[in-house]
């Protein structure tokens, strides 16, 4: 639900706007709004499952998430859904860490890479799914109601979710008696500003182009935020976040990789969308359906790289982003001839098929690789932090390469396209080179232990 709430909306957008009388800058705070949230409460949601067990915020997450969905679906103006598309946000950031947690605190080794690869399957469906489902509804129901359904459809899954996890979860209190919790609100706070000051500027400044003095404030408040935890740390004081986490050669180097690589993977999307309905006049179904065979790669690749990576490692992830690349370049070919009606349309389909099989042996792989030596009290903080460079390099990533594709388009949507397309790669091949200097770093590395004793 998290993941289509994005990818669903995009394909609604203009639905929205012709029923509400919305300007595009409020426009724009439904997708805006939504990504900020998420990432500005991911680490401090990852510490508090931590600490207080993450299944009761995994439940909490999961509630609130289904009624801000609600009210969004019955929002009677574009503030109010914006309102709610900012607790549909929050409630993602406190659902997500979880996930990565629960998936570390109940499976070891094998089994564990199998679960991740399951989740993985699962998120690769959901994001290309959603134009699919989007599209499906605004052409069912009338303008007015299309757009709301694409939002009300959380309410039922949601539902029966909360409903399953309250039967299934152990919601006793991690913490027993009158144990003080440390919970860090500096450090909550200075980190939770420093990304809504480094995701910001990415997101206005093509308005706002002032918006750009916030990322030097939000990188100042990155260096405050470290020597506030070390200093926290040092007081005898559990921080946040331990930093000895990045000690682990593997974790720090996964999470730099994937935070590359969704500055890359996730605008792959974004432009073939918009080349699809703005290049080729199509409409946005079937641009859902051009996606749909690469999302059912992705799910498939999931389950095989869950098998790969016990015995090869980082390898797995190294030659998915192989497949990518050559998906990319397949695609770069068929563009132009696609344009100039040399082969039928549903070639780019087939041509970018390699992408989401790539994109299975990627993400689910690496969340498996990252974790696999942190501490099973730290999976949730540890997830979390690595989810927010995710947050991070999306927000980058879109604002860049559809800025390079509006710029390029008055030469043409296919030149446009194939131009973005080749940034692209230029930066999933920096995702390349970090995955293999960790394949060929030698194995084992140092395990990070928490800060502070057990009180």
């Amino acid at each position: 639900m998290a993941l289509m709430a994005v990818s669903i909306v995009n394909v609604t957008l203009p639905a929205i706007q012709n029923d509400l009388g919305a300007s595009d800058t409020s426009l724009q705070w439904i997708l805006s709004g939504y990504a900020l949230a998420f990432g500005i409460v991911l680490v401090a949601a990852g510490r508090a499952g931590d600490l207080l067990g993450r299944e009761r915020i995994f439940v909490a997450g999961i509630a609130l998430f289904t009624l801000a969905s609600l009210g969004a679906a019955l929002a009677p103006d574009i503030f109010w859904l914006n309102i709610a598309r900012v607790v549909m946000g929050v409630a993602s950031g406190m659902v997500n860490p979880q996930v990565a947690g629960l998936i570390q605190q109940h499976y070891r080794g094998v089994e564990r890479a199998r679960a991740f690869a399951k989740f993985g399957g699962v998120v690769g469906v959901a994001v290309a799914i959603g134009p699919v489902i989007g599209g499906f509804l605004l052409g069912v129901f009338p303008t007015g109601i299309g757009w709301r359904t694409t939002l009300g459809i959380n309410v039922p899954v949601g539902a029966v979710v909360t409903v399953l996890a309250l039967r299934w979860m152990d919601l006793r209190p991690r913490r027993a008696g009158r144990q003080k919790l440390d919970i860090d609100p500096v450090g909550a706070g200075l980190l939770g500003a420093a990304v809504l000051a480094i995701m910001l500027p990415f997101m206005l400044a093509s308005d706002h182009p002032v918006a750009w003095v916030l990322l030097p404030v939000g990188l100042a408040l990155v260096l405050l935020w470290v020597l506030w935890e070390r200093r926290y740390a040092s007081s005898g004081h559990e921080p946040m976040v331990d930093l000895r986490l990045f000690r682990i050669r593997s974790y720090t180097l996964g999470s730099l990789m994937i935070g590359v690589y969704f500055m890359a993977g996730t605008s792959i999307w974004v432009v073939q969308a918009q080349l699809v309905q703005q290049g080729f006049g199509q409409a946005a179904l079937t641009a859902g359906l051009l996606a749909l065979p690469a999302a059912v790669f992705t799910a498939l690749s999931a389950q095989l790289g869950g098998r790969l990576v016990v015995r090869i490692g980082r390898w797995t992830v190294v030659i998915g982003l192989g497949i990518m690349l050559l998906g990319l370049v397949a695609t770069v070919i068929m563009t132009p001839l696609i344009s100039s009606g040399a082969v039928p349309l549903w070639v780019l389909s087939a041509a970018m098929a390699p992408i989401g099989m790539g994109s299975g042996m990627v993400t689910s792989p690496n969340q498996t690789l990252t974790l696999r030596e942190v501490p099973v009290s730290q999976g949730g903080t540890a997830a979390a932090v690595t989810q927010t460079g995710q947050r991070i390099g999306t927000a980058v990533g879109t604002a860049g390469m559809t800025g390079v594709y509006f710029h390029v388009l008055p030469h043409g949507a296919d030149v446009a396209a194939d131009t973005t397309y080749i940034l692209i790669g230029a930066v999933l091949i920096l995702a390349l080179l970090i995955a293999l200097v960790d394949a060929l770093a030698p194995v084992g590395s140092k395990r990070a232990t928490p800060v502070s004793k057990p009180k």
